[in-house]
């Protein structure tokens, strides 16, 4: 292996058995070996990965839950096997993978120190002399000659993270813990995790906290279903995933709109004799209490579309990117005059914008049926989005219509802009 590569894995696959069924007696387990019936199922958990980390890089591993980040992890750290593939490994492991492991709850603070430690290697002498740092760093004085059964799960992170960073090794692998620790430890520990990288020693991370692989990380890699989807810079990596997230929500909200008609369709299939003329007459109620419903509005808004530049409906935009939102509508009865507006609220609280067409003096042609608000570069920056639209004569708290969270816009940020803070990205320059 390369002198400048901490880790180095290749073509790497690992595979589970997931039994179907518990197996609680002795009897059951031999019934189950002579069964031609399979009573499990094989899960890949990954699937020929190949990767190298370099020496004092703080290398990060993001990705969906089940998507083999954790696996991947406990191979590394020798847990798990591989079924195919190599992994090589320069230099001593320190991992820190789940809460609790080589931790005795019934023993003292003070003694899990020393058993952690003797786990990771450390001698007795070198444990006297860095008992101190330990406990200082965790921030745990007060406790420590308490048992641990005690401890809060932070505290208990706390004091396994101090250990873990004092091991004094040459790799550190991290999986997920600091997400229990509160806010003041963790920049504390990432600090560290830079004093770590400093002195040549290699950092590895699984996080689903985007904002520590894009802060901290020089690469990442993004994992899907055990396949590598992206490696590379930790910003186009970390922006991959929230990419691949928001589009996953949308096509779950388009999936369930469909099974919801597909289940509609099958109900009414099932259906035989009376119940069936029940249901019928039911929909043709409801379709003629829709009907006495219109003819007593004077406008109706019957869909919004959020339209990309190729105008296509979808929820998932970037900022910077073109939108137009077409409100489509229809007129029942006689009219003067006919106003439209939007406003785009954050889910998370605070109005983004309120636009109307009244406001812009634009006279709107009720015989084309719909009208379109044009962004040529919006500048909404990441996070989730509803939108209000209403119609109205003159008077806007007297609607025709109106539609309350009617759509949800999802937006993410590439680059410095998803670090930015508030709502919009308003063009800027700095001056000296």
């Amino acid at each position: 292996m390369n002198n400048d590569i901490a880790i180095s894995v290749k073509n790497v696959s690992k595979t589970f058995k997931i039994p179907h069924e518990k197996i609680s007696s002795l009897r059951g387990a031999a019934v189950s070996i002579f069964s031609k019936k399979r009573g499990y199922e094989e899960f890949k958990a990954l699937d020929d990965v190949s990767f190298e980390v370099k020496k004092g890089e703080f290398f990060g591993i993001i990705g969906r839950n089940g998507s083999g980040k954790s696996t991947l992890l406990k191979i590394l750290a020798g847990i798990y096997q591989t079924d195919k593939g190599s992994v090589e490994i320069d230099g001593r492991i320190s991992p820190f993978l789940e809460l609790g492991i080589g931790f005795n709850p019934e023993l003292s603070g003070r003694d899990n120190v020393y058993l952690n430690a003797t786990v990771l290697g450390l001698t007795k002498k070198e444990i006297d002399k860095k008992f101190d740092s330990i406990v200082k760093f965790s921030e745990l004085e007060r406790f420590i000659d308490q048992k641990l059964k005690n401890y809060s799960s932070g505290m208990q992170v706390r004091l396994a993270f101090s250990v873990s960073i004092h091991a004094n090794r040459e790799i550190l692998l991290m999986d997920e813990v600091l997400a229990v620790g509160d806010s003041n430890f963790q920049s504390k520990c990432l600090e560290e995790f830079n004093k770590y990288r400093d002195a040549g020693r290699t950092v590895i991370i699984v996080t689903h906290d985007i904002s520590v692989v894009q802060r901290y990380c020089d690469r990442a890699m993004l994992l899907r279903n055990g396949k590598i989807m992206k490696m590379g810079k930790a910003e186009d990596v970390a922006n991959a995933y929230v990419y691949d997230n928001m589009s996953d929500e949308e096509k779950r909200f388009t999936d369930e709109e469909r099974q919801k008609i597909i289940d509609a369709e099958k109900n009414l299939e099932n259906l035989k004799g009376k119940e069936l003329e029940d249901e019928k007459r039911r929909i043709k109620e409801e379709k003629i209490k829709q009907a006495e419903e219109r003819k007593n509005k004077v406008v109706e808004i019957m869909k919004v579309e959020l339209l990309d530049k190729d105008g296509i409906d979808k929820n998932v935009f970037e900022t910077g990117e073109s939108l137009d939102i077409k409100i489509n509508f229809e007129v029942y009865k006689e009219i003067e005059n006919l106003n439209f507006g939007i406003g785009l609220h954050a889910i998370s609280g605070g109005q983004v914008f309120g636009y109307n067409t009244q406001m812009d003096e634009i006279i709107v042609d009720k015989n084309k049926k719909s009208i379109t608000l044009h962004f040529d570069k919006l500048p909404i920056l990441k996070g989730e989005y509803t939108m209000n639209i209403a119609c109205w004569n003159d008077i806007v708290q007297d609607p025709y219509d109106l539609k309350m969270g009617y759509r949800i816009v999802r937006m993410f940020s590439k680059g410095l802009k998803n670090n930015y803070g508030g709502f919009c990205d308003i063009e800027h320059a700095w001056k000296n």
